[in-house]
């Protein structure tokens, strides 16, 4: 029983990193990206028009990031409940 209480709230903890990364990945891709992108392109990035970088190279950049973040905290997270492999 103590065990399927664990695992229930490692499921909930990684419903929460979920939910968290895909907000970050919707902000930057659809509302930095789409939305916003006229604001965003009075401000200048690496000389391209910030609105721009983000529809054209910003959001697979963050996403490759959101990956990376989600592999080590998934990594800690089943360390900490005893779900990881070898």
């Amino acid at each position: 029983m103590a065990r399927e209480q664990e695992l229930q709230k490692y499921w909930k903890q990684n419903l929460k990193y979920i939910a968290m990364l895909l907000s970050i990945w919707f902000t930057v891709s659809y509302l930095f990206g789409i939305v916003f992108v006229d604001q965003l392109d009075k401000i200048k990035f690496f000389g391209f028009p910030l609105g721009f970088w983000f529809a054209n190279q910003g959001a697979e950049v963050i996403f490759c990031l959101l990956i990376i973040a989600y592999v080590r905290l998934m990594n800690k997270l089943d360390r900490k409940y005893d779900v990881f492999e070898d």
